[in-house]
Order: structure tokens, then sequence, then C-alpha cells
């Protein structure tokens, strides 16, 4: 008990003293993900907006493929990515292998159901009579979307933070195709575990209070936003 005690207060002292190698573990967490979750909103908000106002044979299908693949293991789809850009897969003469780039389209690729799914559903719960309205006003096809999108922002807000989350939480992924290189693809949820398996308590304890901060955060934000 005194061994925690003591990493406790450690882990607090490297917090607050601002300590370089856990500043930049953060900060490089923050940034990938960050990363990731602007792309895949990217990709999400016309993709989502599409598949929303299109009517098409299999929609419902897609749609319930798409939310099957909210759980879908990180470990999986970082297998999928080695495989792709390791030296012998079809990606591999990029030479994107555990580098913080390869790590962003993994993450991409992790979140973008998530962010499509609840995209489609934001905006399937907007009232029928805001598109209806506008219509009948005189608004063509892409200013009644974008109307609709406008009503819809904070169930989109919530999908985005939602996306955030699952990727600044991940852990198998990066390990597989960031290779956890310390200054280079060293991330939160990584650190935590190398430290862990070291015995180091201080750092991953002091890793640990961080991403429960971030993950905090997350949710009174995104508890803010539900009220809205």
């Amino acid at each position: 008990m005194d061994e925690l005690w003591d990493g406790l207060v450690k882990a607090i002292d490297l917090i607050v003293s601002f300590d370089s190698e856990v500043m930049s573990i953060a900060g490089r967490s923050l940034a990938i993900s960050a990363t990731s979750c602007t792309i895949a909103a990217l990709l999400c908000l016309p993709l989502g907006s599409l598949i929303h106002y299109s009517s098409f044979r299999g929609k419902r299908l897609l749609v319930s493929v798409i939310q099957t693949f909210y759980s879908f293991p990180t470990v999986a789809i970082g297998l999928f990515v080695f495989v792709l850009f390791s030296r012998a897969g079809p990606l591999g003469g990029l030479g994107l292998m555990f580098s913080p780039t390869v790590m962003v389209i993994g993450q991409v690729i992790l979140i973008t159901p998530v962010m499509l799914g609840l995209i489609i559903s934001a905006l399937s719960g907007v009232d029928k009579g805001v598109p209806e309205t506008a219509i009948s006003l005189g608004a063509n096809r892409f200013q009644t979307i974008v109307i609709t999108v406008r009503e819809a922002r904070y169930a989109i807000m919530t999908a985005l933070i939602m996306g955030f989350g699952r990727a600044i939480s991940e852990v198998g992924l990066s390990l597989m195709v960031g290779g956890n290189i310390k200054g280079f693809t060293r991330t939160i949820t990584t650190a935590i575990s190398l430290e862990t398996s070291k015995g180091e308590l201080e750092m991953a304890i002091a890793l640990g209070i961080i991403l429960i901060c971030i993950a905090l955060v997350v949710n009174v934000v995104l508890h803010l936003l539900q009220q809205r």
C-alpha cells in the first residue's frame, strides 16, 4: 500500500512539474488522436449525409453493418493495418510502418464507423418538418442538407467527441503499428502498458491520471452537449 501511495505522490509531482517526458507523451497522444478525429470527421460528415438522404436497396443493412463495427476490436484493425503497410504488404513500399502517420491511418479506420453511424442517427433525429420547410421555401438539395446538419450540430458534435474518446483510449492498434518508439510513436496508453510491465508505477500512474482527466473532460463536454 505504501508503494502505491508513494507512486501516486511521485506521479502527481511529475504532472505538476510538467515533466518533459510526460508532457511529450501526452502531447503526442492528443496530436495523433485529434488528427485522426479531424480526418474521420471530414470523411464521415459528407458520407453520412449522402447515406441519410439517399434511398437505395440495402440501406438498412448498410447502417446495421456500420453500427456493428462500433465495437470492432482494435487489435483486429491493428492486424489489418500491419499487414497492409508491412514490408511484405501491398503498401509496404511507402515506408510508413512504425510511424505516427500509420497510427493516424489506423485510428481513422477504427473511429470512422462510430462517427459515421452516430452522424446518420443524428441526421435521422432531426424533425422531418425542417427539410420539408426548407424545400417549400425554395432551398435546393445542398441547402437543405446544410440546414439539416445545422439543426443536428449538437448531436454531430457528440459523434465527433465519441470518436476522439475511442481514438485516444485505444492501445492495441498503437502498439502493433506504432511500435511504441520513445520520442516518436509512444502514446499515453502504450506508455502506461510499458511502464507498468517495467514496474515504473510513478510514470504509469501519472499518465493514467492524465488519460482519466482527458476522459473526464470529454464526458463533461458530451454531457453538456446532450443537455443542449
